[in-house]
């Protein structure tokens, strides 16, 4: 597994440099990618596995290695998300899969970018690595929802990856109401409505551990295509801006806004 550091130097400062933050990572039966993805959170951050129901022993197995575990009841990612964000405690929350397909040690750089007022809400660029990586019906539902999205807020984002980080105050002030799906994406809309600066970031994205849960199938994608148009016909929200508008925030690969 190549070493997600030696790609992006820039992404983990020294540990002394980094605020404490808590990693949301939503758990539907990921028992065989879970060690490695526990052990890729920073040192001194907390670790929230939000568990959706698995039956592979995802939350004991959680719970044997150091995570805090949240039940979530109700079936769906943004379920599951928001339930980690309404556990979390510190100033800083991140969003991480759970699957090993994504490295949350990159977290680091994010948090610290945002702590230096670069951004608000910082996303991962996905870049694939290895076969299998990011299967073509995948990445043809996420290249037709950012179009969508560039539409309706103008933001200039290519991706709309699952590994994120933002402030929790300024989170828990977008009122998110999907719990499906849309979430991820309702996160980034209502960010932009706010007037927080939103920019994304080059991360590698490997193969997932296990069989996906949403993407695994054109059917699968096209489902959360569908359920994420319905977020983009929200309406900007008549409520002041979270954070006073400020210009486009800088990225590792381009545009924010």
């Amino acid at each position: 597994m190549t070493d997600s550091s030696a790609l992006h130097p820039e992404a983990v400062p020294p540990q002394s440099a980094i605020p404490k933050a808590d990693v949301v990572l939503p758990c539907l039966d990921e028992a065989g990618a879970l060690p490695w993805v526990l052990d890729r959170i920073p040192d001194g951050w907390r670790a929230i596995v939000v568990d959706n129901g698995s039956t592979d022993g995802s939350a004991e197995l959680a719970r044997s290695l150091g995570a805090s575990v949240v039940t979530e009841e109700r079936r769906g990612f943004g379920a599951a998300c928001h339930a980690g964000l309404l556990a979390a405690e510190a100033e800083f929350v991140c969003f991480c899969d759970c699957d090993g397909s994504l490295d949350p040690a990159l977290l680091a750089g994010f948090v610290r970018r945002i702590a230096d007022g670069e951004c608000d809400l910082l996303l991962g660029r996905r870049r694939p690595e290895g076969r299998g990586a990011w299967p073509p019906h995948a990445r043809a539902g996420n290249l037709a929802l950012a179009r969508m999205l560039r539409r309706r807020t103008g933001l200039r984002l290519h991706d709309l990856g699952p590994l994120r980080a933002a402030r929790r105050s300024d989170l828990l002030a977008l009122d998110l109401t999907d719990r499906r799906s849309g979430y991820p994406l309702q996160m980034v809309v209502r960010a932009s409505d706010a007037g927080l600066r939103v920019a994304e970031t080059d991360v590698p994205y490997r193969p997932r551990t296990g069989k996906s849960k949403v993407t695994g199938t054109w059917r699968g994608t096209w489902h959360a295509v569908r359920d994420m148009r319905g977020v983009l016909r929200e309406q900007p929200a008549d409520a002041p801006a979270v954070r006073a508008p400020a210009s486009a925030a800088p990225t590792g690969t381009g545009a924010a806004r």
